[in-house]
């Protein structure tokens, strides 16, 4: 099945706040996140096969893929660990923020030179509380800026000239100057207002420089162009889209996880599809994902 958009159901799920996919070209899987369920997950299209890891922890937060094959960088609460999806093996990389915080990890991206770019998030959903990272490939973290209620769409430019940013509770996307080989943002910028009226979450960056934004409790997925204009707007069967990433061979699926939370039991009756995976066949690619690491 399929809406008229052409969205359909990938996997099947009730993901209580699916975030962050990711599509590994490596394995052609994707691999995405239930953050309140503590779990990770992959996907192979090909053979239909779905993969979950549980974890203890309280929450998963965030996600990137490693240069070294195998292998993912996790946000568990508040420190950054490496995991083996093989092995299991668990390996810690560094602590963002002092445990017992009341703040979580959330909206990652990594640059070309292997750093990850992350927010974190005030627990409470009303407080500044959380903050804008640079964390380096040796553990190094350099905080960027606070005031920070929840951090998200953090996404890049195809030429990593400019770094998007959303305060999801304040309702703005920021766009920043970004200096790649230095590490380094420039002033920020107003590049989407919502007015109090959505809630931009997480987001990516298309091969022609547009900005993909799902819109938490806004049933849709739209495409910025770069200049902050509404290109495309893409109505969804459920309420809480949460991230997007592009994947598949070409590059040409838009992969679009969703969340159960928030939501009535009425709601969820008339949204078979929160919770679960949904994809999109569009004609202009993607990006490949840019990986955590070095060579």
């Amino acid at each position: 099945m399929q809406t008229s958009e052409g969205v359909r159901c990938a996997v099947p799920g009730s993901d209580v706040l699916g975030e962050t996919p990711l599509w590994c070209e490596q394995t052609q899987s994707l691999l995405w996140l239930d953050i309140e369920q503590a779990r990770l997950q992959r996907f192979h299209p090909a053979s239909g096969r779905h993969d979950v890891w549980q974890f203890d922890e309280r929450y998963l937060g965030t996600l990137a893929l490693l240069r070294r094959p195998g292998r993912v960088l996790l946000g568990i609460d508040l420190a950054l660990e490496t995991f083996d999806l093989g092995t299991g093996a668990r390996e810690k990389l560094c602590q963002v923020e002092p445990v017992g915080t009341d703040t979580r990890l959330n909206d990652g991206r990594c640059d070309s030179r292997g750093r990850l770019w992350v927010g974190t998030m005030d627990n409470q959903l009303a407080r500044g509380s959380g903050s804008f990272y640079r964390v380096d490939p040796d553990g190094r973290v350099h905080r960027q800026f606070g005031d920070v209620i929840v951090s998200n769409t953090v996404a890049l430019s195809p030429a990593e000239d400019r770094l998007y940013f959303s305060d999801t509770r304040r309702y703005i996307t920021w766009r920043f100057g970004l200096d790649v080989a230095a590490g380094t943002l420039g002033p920020r910028e107003v590049f989407v207002d919502y007015g109090g009226r959505g809630r931009p979450d997480g987001a990516c960056v298309d091969s022609q420089g547009y900005l993909w934004n799902a819109i938490f409790a806004g049933g849709r997925v739209v495409r910025y162009a770069p200049d902050g204009t509404v290109d495309r707007v893409l109505t969804l069967p459920v309420s809480n889209p949460t991230c997007v990433c592009f994947g598949g061979p070409d590059l040409r699926t838009l992969y679009i996880t969703t969340a159960q939370r928030f939501l009535t039991r009425a709601q969820l009756r008339a949204q078979p599809w929160a919770g679960s995976l949904l994809a999109v066949y569009l004609e202009v690619p993607g990006l490949a994902e840019r990986r955590f690491g070095r060579d």
